[in-house]
């Protein structure tokens, strides 16, 4: 309950530690990993401390919190929870987060942020007991588990896509099975159900590309897809962004994505800041790719949205599905970025992007990769939009929860309301 909570201060229920210098050539192949400031950046051989452990961000990034499960070795630049003096670690944890907007204002570094345990032990806090830690922890836990949960799911559901594409056209396995006889008709091999086998032909001929598949073509991309580029409405002129709800995208929404899936951005622009942009509200589907600073970052965009002048999109218009058309930029991202040029920074122009060759298979084959590779992406997509829901639902309970403002019962209430 919480009028079981006690007033406390951070020093009395935890004990902080500065983390342990090691050095990158010092640390010899292994998986225990090292965790600074900003996560895991390295693994090594040898832990030197036992999970579950919460360690801080100190040095660098200051108001970082992780929450490792396994033995690790906490690095210098981090606090690490040396002695959780019989309170429950995970709660410790999300305790931590809550705290961190509090956390990030005593940096007493100058060039450098620097975070020192000193000033975190003095701070005044309400604590609850041991078993209400139990359940907050369990009820933010099994939202960040299920998070994770689809993390996973979806690293094996990009991999397979990879894979898949990379099979079929890159390495022409299917034309290759055929070929040297290892499939027949009516048989199944892995990769290969039987039900494709007439998809593809039984030889390769030679191409502008090297060897391909028989009836197969050589294109250009920009001969295959509709190529754009973006802009950027004066940002001196509020109407161009005051009260705007118009997905407007640069890289940065790119880079901080786990999965090539756009599903909002950061800013948004108006009507009026939209008729700036000469190629308009791009359509769901299209395939952004970042042209700059730097070149590589991928995405599909699942809401209608416009761009800045920092992306090349792709809408796929033609024959080759937007997939499809992602998998190919990132198998040809060398050929990509060797026609990019620029002095201050490397940049692929759209005139330079169209005339990367590419090779289009017909459209059966298209249509055949195309049913199992929109099925995973789907998926993909699905599991994203629902850890974006869960996140939020998280991060809305987190504070309520470790203040004591809302209770457990009813937070379990809620969650059980909506299906959790």
């Amino acid at each position: 309950m919480a009028s079981e909570w006690i007033d406390t201060t951070i020093g009395v229920q935890l004990t902080l530690q500065r983390g342990f210098d090691i050095t990158k050539a010092n640390q010899r192949s292994g998986t225990v990993p090292v965790i600074s400031s900003g996560g895991v950046s390295s693994f090594h051989d040898t832990a030197i401390r036992s999970g579950p452990g919460v360690v801080l961000g100190r040095k660098g990034v200051v108001g970082s919190v992780w929450f490792i499960r396994t033995d690790y070795w906490p690095h210098d630049t981090t606090l690490w929870v040396k002695d959780f003096r019989g309170n429950n670690p995970r709660f410790v944890y999300y305790f931590f987060k809550s705290l961190a907007p509090t956390i990030t204002t005593l940096d007493v570094g100058s060039a450098n942020p620097t975070l020192n345990r000193n000033h975190v032990h003095p701070l005044e806090i309400r604590w609850p007991p041991l078993s209400e830690q139990r359940a907050i922890a369990h009820i933010l836990g099994t939202l960040d588990d299920k998070i994770e949960l689809n993390r996973r799911t979806n690293e094996t559901l990009e991999a397979m896509a990879r894979a898949l594409f990379k099979a079929w056209f890159v390495d022409f396995e299917p034309v290759r099975a055929k070929l040297e006889g290892r499939w027949q008709r009516g048989q199944s091999l892995p990769g290969l159900p039987a039900h494709l086998y007439d998809l593809f032909p039984d030889r390769l001929v030679e191409s502008e590309l090297g060897e391909i598949p028989e009836g197969w073509r050589v294109s250009t991309i920009g001969g295959e897809v509709s190529v754009c580029g973006g802009a950027t409405p004066s940002t001196k002129e509020p109407e161009f962004w005051e009260g705007g709800s118009h997905c407007w995208a640069t890289p940065k929404d790119l880079s901080a994505l786990q999965f090539p899936v756009l599903m909002d951005t950061d800013r948004k622009i108006t009507d009026a800041g939209l008729a700036k942009i000469g190629s308009g509200l791009l359509p769901g589907g299209t395939v952004l790719l970042s042209s700059r600073a730097p070149i590589g970052y991928l995405a599909i965009a699942e809401v209608p949205t416009a761009i800045n002048q920092g992306f090349i999109a792709m809408r796929c218009d033609g024959v080759l599905p937007n997939v499809f058309v992602l998998q190919w930029c990132r198998e040809n991202m060398d050929a990509i970025v060797g026609n990019a040029n620029g002095s201050t920074f490397q940049e692929i122009s759209k005139s330079n992007f169209r005339p990367i060759p590419i090779v289009v298979p017909p459209e059966p084959v298209l249509a055949g990769f195309r049913r199992s590779a929109d099925v995973l992406h789907l998926k993909l997509v699905e599991n994203e939009r629902e850890s974006r829901c869960l996140a939020q639902l998280r991060d809305t309970l987190l504070p309520k929860l470790i203040s004591g403002e809302l209770r457990v019962p009813d937070a379990e209430a809620f969650l059980k309301e909506r299906g959790l």
